[in-house]
C-alpha cells in the first residue's frame, strides 16, 4: 500500500502559486509516498503541465455526479480527468456544511469518480456538538455507510477522517481519538467491502503540521494525511511528505 500525502488548497491559489509546486518537487524529487495536490479547478491544468514528468499526483476538490448537462458551474468528473486529474475530493465537510450535501449526494460522486477512472477522496466527520455528545463512531458509521458507492474498491476509494471542529482551528483530537477513529473505520470498512478493507488508504485531516505529523503517522491504520492550509507553501508540506515518507 503506498502511503498517501494530499493537499486541499481550497479556495486559494493563482498562477503565481506554481513556485510552490516547483519548489515542492524541487526538494522531493523522488518521495517515499504518493505526493497528490488539489488545487482549485482554475489552475488543475497548469499544474499538470508544470507537474509532467514528475511524481506529483493531481487532484480536484469536487465534482458533479452527472457527466454532463445543463449544471451551470459544475464540473463532471471526466472533464477533472482530462485536465489532468487522477483523484477527486467529495464530501469534505466544507461541502456538506456550505452545500448542504448529503451522504447520498457524496456517494452519487463518488460513484461518478469512479466511472472516469478517478480516485475519490470520501471525507467524513464528525462535529464539535457531535463529538461533545459522545456520538462520533454513530456519525462516523452513518456517513460512511451511505458515502461509499457501491463497487467501492481499494484502487477507486480514499476515506479521509477530519473531524469538523479539528479544520482550520490548530486543535488537534488526541492520538488515543485518531487511532480510535481509524481503528473504526477500518472495521466497518470490512463490514461493507471484506478484505478489500485492508488495502484502502485511511488519511487523517484536521490541522495536520510538521509539528505533529511524524507522530499521527505512527499511529495504526493512518495512512497518510489530507492536508489543508500546511499544503499551500512546499516547505510546509514538504516536511509532512518527508515525515509520511520516514513513517
Amino acid at each position: 500500500m503506498h502511503k498517501l500525502a494530499a493537499g486541499n488548497w481550497k479556495m486559494n491559489g493563482t498562477p503565481s502559486a506554481l513556485a510552490e509546486v516547483a519548489a515542492l518537487l524541487a526538494a522531493h524529487p523522488a518521495p517515499g509516498c504518493q505526493m497528490l495536490l488539489c488545487p482549485p479547478a482554475t489552475l488543475l491544468a497548469q499544474m499538470a503541465w508544470a507537474a509532467r514528468g514528475t511524481p506529483l499526483l493531481l487532484g480536484a476538490q469536487d465534482c458533479h455526479a452527472k457527466a454532463s448537462g445543463a449544471h451551470t458551474g459544475d464540473i463532471s468528473a471526466m472533464m477533472l480527468e482530462e485536465a489532468g486529474a487522477s483523484h477527486v475530493i467529495v464530501g469534505h465537510s466544507e461541502r456538506r456544511s456550505d452545500h448542504a450535501e448529503t451522504d447520498a449526494a457524496v456517494n452519487a460522486k463518488a460513484a461518478a469518480a469512479a466511472r472516469a477512472g478517478l480516485i475519490a477522496i470520501v471525507c467524513i466527520g464528525e462535529t464539535e456538538a457531535e463529538r461533545n455528545a459522545g456520538a462520533t463512531l454513530d456519525v462516523i458509521g452513518r456517513q460512511l455507510d451511505g458515502s461509499l458507492p457501491e463497487g467501492a474498491t481499494a484502487a477507486n476509494i480514499v476515506v479521509a477522517y477530519e473531524p469538523v471542529w479539528a479544520i482550520g482551528t490548530g486543535r488537534t483530537p488526541t492520538l488515543a481519538e485518531i487511532a480510535e477513529v481509524h481503528g473504526f473505520i477500518r472495521t466497518r470498512l470490512s463490514g461493507q467491502i471484506g478484505a478489500e478493507a485492508a488495502g484502502v488508504r485511511l488519511l487523517y485531516g484536521g490541522s495536520v503540521k510538521p509539528s505533529n505529523a511524524a507522530e499521527i503517522f505512527a499511529l495504526p491504520h493512518v495512512d497518510g494525511a489530507l492536508v489543508g492550509g500546511a499544503s499551500l507553501k512546499a516547505a510546509d508540506f514538504g516536511a509532512i511528505v518527508a515525515a509520511l515518507s520516514a513513517a
